[in-house]
């Protein structure tokens, strides 16, 4: 089953060759282009730069024109944000809250107005927006857990470190992780810690982890934040070896950023799942102009090779392909992955 579309001729992206600040207006469109508000979460990550630097160029693509802000992670600035937009007219809006409980009441005042909303990467626990933009996180953490139960042979310890759990993204990716450890890896031991999405808790909290318990084999990282201060940890317990060293710890991300990606083919860290930052920009415009254009959709395959599926009563969400990488492309726990070199990866692009 296809699902319906709207304007499928228009949504093919150019060679990145646009780029855009966080906090910046993009106002250069005339007439006819429907003007759409996007604010970005934050910018201090790899991930949600190249976010940023994808959106101006769909935008592009698409015939809309651009009003951008930064909530630097904040929901109370994310509200004042939007109310800008409100402001300046705009017929729709995309925003990815990381507080996923909290925006209920701005998303209540943005359907007052009439006002169309997708969200990117996160979806509301609850309220009603038009499309969610997003790939099933929930597989993030069972492909963690495959990956790893593989290479530990069902047995020994590892380290979860967590993202934020006020987040749907980081609740749907521990639970998942940790209920496919207890039904097909009995003989695992998950240590989880909470991180909040701070790359230096997150090395804090590996390194008493590592030091109570020396024989950890393994680290699931549900965000690219880790990477950095995971390797610093790993290289200062002289366990930053090749993949074919006993002392190797195996290191799962998420994200699929560029330093991932050298990561793995270095033999540095051992897997990532890639999360489509560029279709993540690329979508959320498409649907915002779909809802304009008062297009509706229903759920099923789409024809960009992902499944609309109905979260719950008046909530669709378009789950994006987010592929297990690993260095040799094989599966593992019956989970199939890319090789890190494939070219198809939006990280391989930049």
């Amino acid at each position: 089953m296809k699902l319906r579309t709207a304007c499928p001729a228009a949504v093919g992206l150019l060679a990145l060759l646009l780029s855009a600040c966080a906090g910046s207006a993009d106002d250069a469109a005339s007439g006819g282009e429907p003007l759409v508000g996007v604010d970005y979460p934050r910018s201090d990550t790899d991930f949600w730069n190249s976010y940023v630097k994808y959106t101006p160029q769909a935008a592009k693509e698409l015939g809309i024109s651009l009003k951008t802000t930064n909530s630097q992670n904040d929901v109370a600035k994310l509200t004042s944000n939007t109310q800008t937009f409100i402001s300046q007219g705009v017929k729709g809006v995309a925003i990815a809250p990381q507080d996923t409980a909290a925006i209920a009441p701005t998303l209540a005042q943005l359907k007052a107005k009439g006002i169309p909303v997708v969200t990117v990467d996160t979806r509301p626990d609850s309220g009603e927006v038009y499309m969610v933009v997003r790939a099933d996180n929930r597989a993030y953490g069972e492909k963690a857990c495959r990956f790893l139960g593989t290479k530990l042979h069902g047995k020994g310890k590892v380290v979860m470190l967590q993202g934020g759990l006020d987040s749907i993204n980081g609740r749907d990716r521990t639970e998942a992780f940790n209920a496919c450890m207890r039904r097909n890896y009995p003989d695992i031991t998950v240590f989880g810690e909470a991180t909040n999405w701070d790359g230096a808790v997150a090395a804090q909290k590996l390194q008493t982890d590592l030091t109570a318990h020396p024989d950890i084999k393994g680290v699931y990282m549900q965000s690219s934040f880790a990477l950095s201060g995971t390797l610093q940890v790993l290289r200062q317990k002289h366990l930053l070896v090749a993949p074919g060293d006993e002392k190797h710890v195996f290191v799962v991300s998420n994200d699929g950023i560029p330093e991932e990606l050298r990561s793995i083919a270095a033999g540095k860290i051992d897997a990532t799942v890639s999360q489509p930052s560029d279709q993540y920009a690329k979508y959320a415009l498409y649907y915002l102009k779909a809802a304009i254009d008062g297009k509706t959709f229903k759920p099923g395959k789409t024809d960009h090779g992902s499944t609309v599926v109905r979260v719950r009563d008046g909530l669709l969400e378009d789950q994006l392909s987010a592929p297990l990488v690993t260095a040799d492309g094989a599966a593992y726990g019956g989970v199939a992955s890319v090789k890190s070199d494939d070219p198809s990866l939006w990280g391989n692009q930049l």
